[in-house]
């Protein structure tokens, strides 16, 4: 893509204000520096690229391919340009088409003649996919804590609601009742897998591509893994071909926040529903709600309705970014500059959803009454009645058909089983007895289930517990 040695630099920068302007006999048109620039985008990686050009032009002083005050200057201009983007004041230039180059142009203005020996030894392709692994694994580090938060946010929910019943469903029919406190965990073990997975991404995301230059290395003798220590990386990269051109990690981190943001949709859903006056199981506070413009009852949730569509949102910036690097032949290809909005999108997608679920969740008004009233319906100790029978040496299959007509004569008569008396009850099995009624109750049939994975209110403490140790031991 570019040439790394100085004998380029004093090219560089002349009244066209292209990398490469010698080489071509006529200017870049308007439309085509608008539809080729990215620094509109590409901007907010400048710290970061700040960051690796300050790596790079420290390991160029210990090799000896600047001098210590060609470093010193470019230190200097650096924390300039740092303060000047900082404070707003950096005047940002669509001709010089990217983050990387109007920083250097800029350093060259400050510094003059080290400002152009800083891109020995590298090239843009590396460059840039170094900013975007050094931002992307800011991002991974931000939405990881933020995991870790509503984890937190919904172990302490679920302590305060260990007791409180609702009805299990399957296909949205009452199965069987569980306890409010197990539900909300369910939600805290899918973002337990959503930051398992963000932090195997962010192993393949912290190696380091800086010394690939354009595509296959550079003749000068650079130490790589310095610059990886001085970056904070883990290792580098191995082959310069794919260093340059791969976007597995932008994939991969793509397909971790799909996954979040599918299990974020899920629990909108439930919020929605739970909500709604028809249900009645809980309220979310003022500041996460609307109005209607004409009908001055309505309390709409609109933070979770919104987060659920945002979900298609990221879905789509995945399947954007695999249809991006499905045909690229190796190496870099400009293809590769649509990789950066769509990501940065996602990122700040989670980013902000996290926040606001964190907060919401924190402020949810349990119903528990309404939650209570609803288990009561549909049946829902069927099954313990049948585990009972089980119990006294009756076949399950048996047991099974046994509790069905039970429930199809407690419908024909509108009751529920528990207000059958012991006598209507023996009058479907004679294994029933007096003892019955201790597992036909809701409390009865949820403390049964006490074991590992359970709904019991002791086992939902422990697992609760458990999150919110996990969460304190992390942010440690």
């Amino acid at each position: 893509m570019e040439n790394t040695t100085p004998s380029s630099a004093h090219n560089q920068f002349d009244n066209k204000s292209q990398a490469w302007s010698a080489r071509f006999s006529e200017p870049v048109s308007d439309l085509v520096k608008r539809y080729t620039a990215s620094v509109g985008f590409d901007q907010r990686m400048a710290a970061f690229d700040i960051q690796g050009s300050l790596a790079h032009a420290e390991m160029l002083s210990s090799i000896g391919i600047i001098s210590e005050g060609d470093l010193a200057d470019i230190r200097r201009g650096m924390a300039a340009i740092l303060e000047e983007i900082e404070a707003g004041r950096f005047a940002w230039s669509l001709d010089l088409e990217d983050v990387h180059l109007n920083i250097e142009k800029r350093l060259v203005e400050l510094i003059g003649d080290a400002g152009k020996r800083l891109h020995t030894g590298r090239s843009r392709n590396d460059q840039v996919a170094t900013d975007i692994r050094l931002w992307l694994r800011h991002e991974i580090d931000v939405s990881s804590g933020l995991l870790r938060a509503l984890r937190a946010r919904l172990a302490e929910l679920a302590l305060a609601h260990a007791d409180t019943i609702l009805p299990g469903f399957t296909h949205l029919q009452v199965a069987q009742p569980v306890t409010f406190g197990h539900h909300l965990l369910a939600y805290a073990e899918m973002f337990g897998r959503d930051a398992e997975r963000l932090a195997d991404c962010r192993r393949r995301v912290n190696r380091l591509p800086l010394g690939a230059a354009a595509l296959a290395g550079t003749s000068y003798p650079i130490d790589r893994e310095r610059v990886a220590r001085a970056l904070g990386f883990d290792e580098v990269c191995r082959n310069s071909l794919d260093a340059v051109s791969d976007r597995d990690f932008a994939i991969e981190f793509c397909a971790a926040a799909a996954l979040i943001m599918m299990h974020v949709s899920r629990l909108s859903e439930e919020l929605v529903l739970w909500m709604s006056p028809r249900v009645g199981f809980i309220d979310l506070a003022d500041r996460f709600c609307t109005g209607s413009s004409i009908m001055p009852q309505k309390k709409n949730p609109d933070v979770p309705e919104l987060a659920r569509g945002k979900t298609g949102r990221v879905n789509g910036h995945l399947v954007a970014l695999l249809t991006l690097m499905k045909g690229q032949p190796l190496a870099y290809n400009k293809d590769n500059q649509e990789d950066k909005e769509g990501l940065f999108d996602t990122a700040d997608t989670i980013r902000d959803t996290l926040t606001i679920f964190v907060d919401m969740i924190g402020g949810v008004r349990v119903k528990a009454a309404a939650m209570r009233s609803a288990a009561l319906q549909g049946y829902a100790t069927a099954t313990d009645l049948a585990d009972y029978l089980v119990k006294k040496g009756v076949p399950f299959r048996d047991a099974h058909e046994t509790v069905a007509l039970a429930v199809r004569s407690c419908e024909e008569r509108g009751c529920d089983l528990a207000d059958l008396g012991l006598e209507e009850l023996r009058g479907f099995h004679g294994a029933i007895g007096a003892d019955v009624f201790e597992v036909l109750t809701l409390e009865g049939s949820v403390a049964a289930r006490k074991h590992i994975g359970g709904t019991a209110p002791e086992r939902v403490r422990i697992e609760a517990q458990r999150i919110l140790d996990e969460s304190l031991e992390a942010a440690r």
